[in-house]
């Protein structure tokens, strides 16, 4: 039986999937690489899947998912954090990216060292796009061009969401390549590292897929709200839309794929005007997500309970 676990991008809301898999990781005992034998995230979801996947010095996973899901609480606000001069001389992000990327840098660099792909404990996987090229652009731990790519920068590179991160640039065989957040084209990759796993374990029959979202907003975009929303009205409310389309479709494609053996968990925040789209507006946002996340893991205990039955 192959295991593979995806996490969707969501900016400071990872702190939700990282919430859950530090429940799993306590039911069950086990570190998340420990558990799966393949793990794919997009934007904070690949942060959060490179991070679950960094080797320590004696071949173990070197972060817990609770050591992650604290780091997001400590340091959330820090990265996106936008000094006086920066929101004036930008316009408040309408000139130029909102946030310096050194940061969260820093903080990528603290957490995953100079660590390559080829080191990482499962078989990862990590969603980007090519600007230049105008195509996707997905990291494989496995895959011999990308072995020697630095983690640090695969994490860089998936999470520079645009508008709000500088694009990475990443030199790969003499090639540049100008990378932003892979949500522009598939902020759940569940379906993605289904059919990669499928691929490279082409002799297994039976296959598990857990899938981990960062919460999904239900307030209503009503016609005279949005009747007469320009560009900028426009800039997150449409990222929203068109991250929960592509999340329900896929959810959708796996359910009729694998039945009782693919597994989602998505939050659907009831009062969602309180919660930040991709980052936290104050440390009280933090502590929000931070409390959602643990009303959401007490009302699935029944089926973390199952799940964890299943994964052994």
């Amino acid at each position: 039986m192959i295991k593979v676990l995806s996490i969707d991008g969501g900016g400071i809301r990872g702190i939700i999937p990282a919430a859950v898999l530090a429940e799993i990781e306590r039911r069950t005992g086990r570190r998340t690489a420990e558990i799966f034998d393949l793990t794919a995230g997009t934007s904070t979801g690949g942060i959060l899947a490179l991070g679950l996947n960094v080797r320590s010095e004696r071949g173990v996973a070197l972060h817990s998912a609770l050591a992650l899901k604290e780091l997001y609480e400590t340091k959330g606000s820090e990265i996106f954090r936008v000094n006086l001069w920066r929101k004036l001389s930008t316009f408040g992000g309408f000139l130029d990216e909102q946030y310096t990327h050194q940061i969260l840098e820093g903080v990528l660099e603290d957490y995953l060292g100079n660590a390559l792909l080829e080191s990482c404990i499962t078989h990862t996987l990590v969603t980007s796009y090519d600007i230049e090229d105008r195509k996707p652009f997905v990291f494989r731990s496995w895959e011999d061009r990308h072995k020697t790519v630095k983690m640090k920068e695969a994490a860089r590179a998936t999470s520079a969401t645009p508008g709000f991160f500088e694009p990475a640039v990443l030199e790969l065989d003499g090639v540049r390549h100008t990378l932003i957040d892979g949500g522009v084209f598939i902020n759940n990759p569940a379906l993605s590292a289904y059919l990669e796993a499928a691929r490279i374990f082409p002799d297994e029959d039976e296959f598990i897929v857990v899938s981990l979202g960062t919460g999904e907003k239900t307030r209503k975009i009503t016609f005279e709200e949005a009747r007469n929303w320009g560009k900028i009205d426009w800039a997150l409310p449409v990222l929203d839309v068109m991250f929960d389309g592509m999340n329900d479709a896929v959810d959708y494609h796996l359910t009729q794929l694998l039945g009782d053996k693919y597994f989602r968990f998505q939050y659907i925040f009831k009062d969602s005007c309180h919660i930040p789209d991709i980052a936290p507006r104050s440390d009280n946002d933090v502590r929000l997500i931070s409390s959602e996340a643990a009303h959401f893991i007490e009302h699935q205990n029944e089926e973390l309970d199952r799940l964890c039955e299943v994964l052994g």
